[in-house]
């Protein structure tokens, strides 16, 4: 790998649960009764939420109507709670959802009730719906590029090209929109591997049953001009590669591994988003703040607010409007050593931010 990281490594350490104060430009937009981490909206307003039954399971996919109710979306029969995992006409698990440059809604399905879990044969997917009819118009198998315990994060765009990130085996993923082929890059890469363990409020998480945490590349961004990616596992640090040696399958991969470039050295993270201007936002879950990192790699902190318990993954939308899920993942049972302390209900906040994001990534 080449260059050197900067970034705030060591205003990471000790007891950091913050002392900080409520700001007024961050505004709640919604109560939801569920553990929510990932929002999107469409151009004329619409509110998608998904659930990653991080709390039990329930709607995985829903829409927030004019009343604050959650409507199950498509409909509820890919939302059935099943007595076994079945991918046939069903979510597996959902761990995030955005809308395209298409306008239509994408929804990954990790595939694994997981990370760290077996894959479920034919789960992991990228299903893409039509809003407006709320009908599935195509479903991208991603299982040609998985390995037995891949957990598929999360997936950004770039042209008839999408990235996607496997937290459970390290790698990424890159799919041909246009084919529907998929395959593996980095795979087991330093930069896609989880080095160090993830903290929130000051603490270290830790699995069900007591385990150190480790989730792989997770968080992933595309320059407006489509040039590079950026990636992390969701410990950090972040990295970046120009896409073009991703998107040539005859480059080979230790050739791809050398145009690796640390980035920024990035503390434990919920979820990004970046505009049009290339500024990339990051939430620093130890902290309850969101960063923003500009092209010089110059960290400011745009917001840091108590409410901010682990700010997932973040949506901006064609307003300048910054939404962000406190998803108080840290305290589901799956990242608290088996216990729960999610203090309900979970909100949505929003804030502007004076920006809008790239028409690369999303309408």
């Amino acid at each position: 790998m080449k260059g050197t990281l900067r970034g705030v490594s060591g205003d990471r350490l000790g007891d950091v649960r913050p002392t900080i104060q409520e700001n007024p430009r961050l505004r709640p937009v919604t109560a939801i009764d569920r553990v929510c981490t990932g929002v999107t909206t469409t151009g004329d307003g619409r509110v998608f939420v998904s659930f990653p039954s991080a709390d039990g399971p329930g709607v995985q996919v829903g829409e927030i109507i004019s009343d604050g109710r959650i409507v199950p979306f498509p409909d509820a029969a890919w939302n059935e709670v099943r007595d076994h995992l079945d991918p046939e006409g069903a979510f597996v698990h959902v761990n995030g959802l955005r809308i395209g440059p298409d306008g239509n809604l994408w929804i990954v399905d990790a595939g694994s009730p997981g990370p760290g879990l077996p894959v479920v044969p034919g789960g992991p997917r990228l299903i893409v719906v039509d809003p407006e009819s709320a009908t599935v118009v195509r479903i991208h198998d991603l299982g040609p590029a998985l390995r037995p315990n891949s957990y598929v994060d999360d997936v950004r765009f770039n042209g008839r090209t999408a990235y996607l990130t496997d937290a459970g085996a390290p790698g990424l993923i890159v799919l041909d929109l246009s084919t529907g082929a998929c395959r593996r890059v980095l795979d087991g890469h330093a930069s896609t591997v989880a080095r160090r363990p993830l903290r929130a409020d000051g603490e270290m998480l830790r699995d069900a049953h007591g385990r150190e945490l480790r989730i792989h590349a997770d968080q992933l961004e595309v320059s407006p001009d489509g040039r590079y990616l950026y990636y992390q596992p969701a410990s950090g640090p972040l990295h970046r590669i120009e896409t073009r040696c991703l998107d040539d399958p005859d480059i080979p991969p230790e050739v791809v591994a050398q145009q690796v470039e640390p980035w920024v050295d990035t503390p434990t993270t919920g979820g990004t988003a970046i505009d049009a201007a290339g500024i990339i936002y990051l939430s620093d879950v130890d902290r309850r703040r969101i960063l923003a990192i500009d092209l010089d790699r110059r960290i400011q902190t745009l917001v840091a607010d108590p409410r901010l318990v682990w700010g997932d993954a973040m949506w901006l939308d064609g307003t300048g409007q910054l939404w962000i899920p406190a998803a108080q993942l840290n305290r589901t049972p799956g990242l608290a050593g088996g216990s729960s302390s999610v203090d309900y209900p979970v909100w949505i906040y929003r804030m502007p931010v004076d920006a809008v994001p790239p028409a690369i990534d999303h309408a």
